[in-house]
């Protein structure tokens, strides 16, 4: 019975523990998507747009930055054409209020609500890093999936290892009364 009391403790607290893992939870995929770029390049026959140099993207609180990004959209009979996917490559980082993700390769579906980061894959947030290949979020639960399969690391100093395994280091943040 003594134990009740902390089980119950554990049972709420998981859930807040849970939902602060991934700023990306429960993100805005509705809000405007604004961009900013050198050039843009419209394939209205192939519902697409092209955007090349140095490109932003911003929606709500995230953020992915590109060499180039490719835009997928539908066109109904009326009303805007409906964003469905976009595809970034090049030195590609996604950033929320607190994590930041690079890789070679990032795809955002917004119809699924899914970000997928390729290619020499780094993840921090504070001081704690993960390196893979494939990095996995779902926009809407936060739940975020890294491995080391895909592509192949680089063989640079402090980049992923090309054994098909994650590598990381998570900070343990000092603890009170030490």
């Amino acid at each position: 019975m003594k134990c009740l009391p902390l089980l119950l403790l554990l049972a709420v607290a998981a859930p807040v523990a849970a939902q602060q893992a991934s700023a990306l939870k429960n993100h805005n995929t509705d809000a405007p998507i604004d961009f900013d770029a050198a050039r843009i390049e419209v394939r209205d026959k192939e519902n697409q747009a092209l955007l090349t140099g140095s490109v932003k993207i911003r929606q709500a609180e995230m953020k992915l930055d590109a060499d180039s990004v490719k835009i997928f959209y539908l066109r109904p009979k009326t009303g805007d054409p409906q964003v469905k996917r976009l595809d970034a490559e090049g030195n590609v980082v996604l950033t929320s209020p607190t994590e930041t993700a690079s890789g070679r390769y990032g795809i955002y579906d917004v119809t699924t609500k899914q970000m997928t980061m390729i290619g020499d894959v780094v993840l921090t947030r504070g001081g704690s890093v993960l390196r893979g290949q494939r990095l996995a979020i779902d926009l809407e639960t936060g739940r975020s999936t890294l491995d080391g399969a895909g592509a192949g690391g680089s063989g640079k100093p402090g980049a992923p290892a090309t054994s098909g395994r994650v590598q990381g280091r998570f900070v343990v943040p000092p603890r009170d009364g030490k």
